[in-house]
């Protein structure tokens, strides 16, 4: 049976769909944070994996089938955008500096803590792109000579706690303002943490939309000015 699992293209996109459909079963029947569907995806995926034996690269090979949609599914993120381009036009001063505020602060928090924490200048360039989507981080981390698969998991652990958290947190500090609310969340958690704006309501997920494309591209630039503090 394991054989037959591990020579099978189709196990990775079953056991990926089928865990990640089960979060959204266990998420709507109790409604609790903990049932997020990313999260019991990742924890099913890798229990399986574990309990089974089966290798990961077994696994990857029909998961990695899914990820192919990653960066279309980036793409139709400017669906919502477009619907609400007025919106963007009058607030396009406050949006572009809300972004630019969003990754500044998110590369010189990975360099104070890089330099608290003691790391090398390799780790400090694997951690920079925590914050943007993983089809531009993983690129801009093999630039930077980081641990590519360090960044990925960066970015996605990111990206879970701002589907999780990200709207709680926006409560917690007072962001109201539906703009304010999608452009914190989508340049701080990406694409993850956009489909948890989307959730919220349109324009926070239009704003998120704007800010995954916007601070993906400045955080290549501020990568380069960042790239020697550590």
């Amino acid at each position: 049976m394991k054989e037959f699992f591990e020579n099978s293209i189709f196990f990775g996109i079953i056991l990926t769909l089928g865990a990640y459909i089960l979060g959204v079963v266990l998420k709507r029947r109790f409604n609790i944070f903990i049932f997020n569907p990313l999260l019991v995806a990742i924890a099913i995926s890798i229990s399986v994996l574990a309990i089974t034996g089966i290798e990961y690269s077994k696994y990857n090979s029909g998961a990695s089938q899914i990820s192919t949609l990653l960066t279309p599914a980036t793409v139709c993120l400017a669906i919502p955008l477009y619907e609400q381009i007025q919106l963007l036009r009058k607030n396009a001063t406050a949006i572009l500096i809300g972004i630019a505020s969003g990754v500044l602060t998110s590369g010189v928090t990975i360099a104070a803590m890089s330099i608290l924490f003691t790391l090398g200048h390799k780790e400090y360039v694997t951690l920079l792109p925590k914050s943007i989507t993983t089809a531009i981080g993983i690129g801009l981390s093999q630039e930077l000579d980081g641990y590519i698969a360090i960044t990925v998991a960066a970015i996605i652990i990111t990206g879970l706690f701002g589907n999780i958290a990200g709207d709680i947190l926006c409560n917690i500090f007072g962001i109201k303002h539906p703009v304010a609310k999608g452009i914190a969340i989508g340049t701080s958690t990406h694409v993850m943490g956009t489909s948890k704006a989307m959730e919220i309501g349109e324009i926070e997920g239009a704003m998120s939309s704007l800010s995954v494309a916007v601070a993906g591209c400045m955080t290549v630039g501020a990568a380069i000015l960042l790239e020697n503090i550590v």
